[in-house]
């Protein structure tokens, strides 16, 4: 049934792509509500509060989009994905061969994407089996468990439900990718936030602060503005192209330029930082007597604000240069005939472009740490409770823009001219 739903979409149209688009997400909302077997439903519903406010169970349910609370087959979420891609990322630099794989094409990129398939298989389940234990350690006001019957077979059972969800997550974010719109695993995790939209709304209607919910919107505004103000801002190279004979006809020269956004890194290093940070008071919730360092890296606490910023700075700059490669760029343009005008080709391009996107990096690296650590900031010293923490709006913000690019594009290449109107 499912093969022929999807085989339907198999037209280029953009009004498919985005009702195929939106049929996925709504079938993963509505997996997040559907719990996994072996559990008890009643005492589920009296201990959603142990998920709520700003503990890290708090943080993961967020991303979860509620289905971590409800102990739903999608309790996982994609972050084991996320996970896996970061790692596979970080080993391409280390490992030669993994190296040699990237630069093979599409057969390599392939490969790598094979092997973070199985890599995220063992990541969930991994994660599967320590939230288990987590679920056992739980339980509602009456002392009812959460786990009624905790035996080997419903272990493996719920272990098995919830690995399967992940992999079933990470294909869905594929057929998005492929068949949608784009942006398959950003646009779950986008959807896993935005849901809770209306219980922030709530949270900020019935404040009892009257200053915090007459500027709270204006708040909101203003970093909103910010973000987009930085996600969008660019240094364009000039690229001068000479003219070339090309048999007998003359290419005429042009005029180009190289965007170098301030914020080359997008979201991945705040996405990054949020699943480094997460292990540790993960662990203190797990482990007993680990209370104390459930608390010291809790969400609103200081050793989780300066390791999230510190991991956010160092991964932007690998993130860019991962992604940017100044030698391959100059090597490029010299292949093409380009040049930057008042700098030599090869060598002193490739310093040039290096030169400038550390310039660029830095104030974008601050600004991502910026926005994720100030709201943090902001909750402490004013108690008051925005709901969305800086990594969630980075993240809903940073996705929206690039999914608007992507139906952007695919819009002016299919001259869909009166779908806006």
């Amino acid at each position: 049934m499912l093969s022929t739903i999807f085989n339907a979409f198999r037209v280029a149209d953009i009004r498919k792509k985005l009702a195929f688009t939106a049929l996925v997400l709504a079938l993963y909302r509505l997996g997040s509500f559907v719990p996994v077997p072996g559990v008890n439903t009643e005492a589920i519903e009296q201990i959603e509060e142990n998920y709520a406010g700003s503990n890290i169970l708090g943080l993961l349910d967020t991303f979860t989009g509620g289905g971590l609370s409800r102990i739903a087959i999608f309790a996982l979420g994609i972050m084991p994905y996320i996970t896996a891609s970061i790692i596979l990322q970080l080993l391409t630099v280390v490992s030669p061969s993994l190296e040699k794989l990237q630069k093979e094409g599409e057969v390599g990129t392939a490969k790598i994407t094979q092997y973070t398939r199985y890599l995220t298989v063992a990541l969930a389940a991994a994660q599967s089996v320590g939230y288990v234990f987590l679920f056992r350690s739980q339980g509602n006001s009456a002392g009812a468990p959460v786990i009624e019957n905790f035996t080997a077979g419903t272990v493996i059972l719920i272990v098995i439900c919830l690995t399967a969800g992940c992999v079933l997550l990470m294909w869905m974010g594929e057929l998005i990718t492929q068949r949608g719109i784009g942006n398959g695993i950003s646009l779950m995790i986008f959807a896993s936030i935005v849901s809770g939209l209306p219980q922030g709304v709530q949270a900020w209607a019935t404040n009892s602060d009257q200053i915090f919910r007459v500027m709270m919107p204006f708040v909101a505004l203003a970093v909103i503005a910010a973000i987009v103000f930085v996600q969008e801002g660019q240094r364009r190279i000039p690229v001068q192209y000479a003219k070339r004979v090309i048999g007998r006809r003359m290419s005429s020269g042009g005029q180009t330029y190289l965007p170098l956004r301030v914020n080359m890194a997008g979201v991945i290093p705040v996405i990054f930082a949020a699943s480094i940070m997460a292990f540790p008071p993960t662990v203190g919730e797990l482990v007993p007597g680990g209370q104390g360092l459930a608390n010291f890296f809790s969400p609103n606490g200081w050793g989780y604000i300066v390791g999230e910023t510190i991991f956010i700075i160092l991964f932007t700059y690998f993130y860019t240069a991962v992604t940017f490669n100044p030698v391959d760029q100059a090597d490029n343009l010299k292949k093409y005939g380009g040049f930057i005008p008042g700098v030599r080709p090869g060598r002193p391009t490739a310093e040039f472009l290096d030169r400038i996107l550390a310039r660029l990096t830095f104030p974008g690296a601050l600004y991502l740490a910026a926005v994720a650590a100030l709201p943090t900031i902001l909750i402490n010293q004013t108690s008051a409770n925005f709901f969305f923490g800086g990594t969630s709006i980075l993240i809903v913000v940073g996705v929206a823009l690039d999914t608007m690019k992507q139906l952007e594009a695919q819009l002016m290449m299919r001259n869909y001219e009166g779908f806006l109107k």
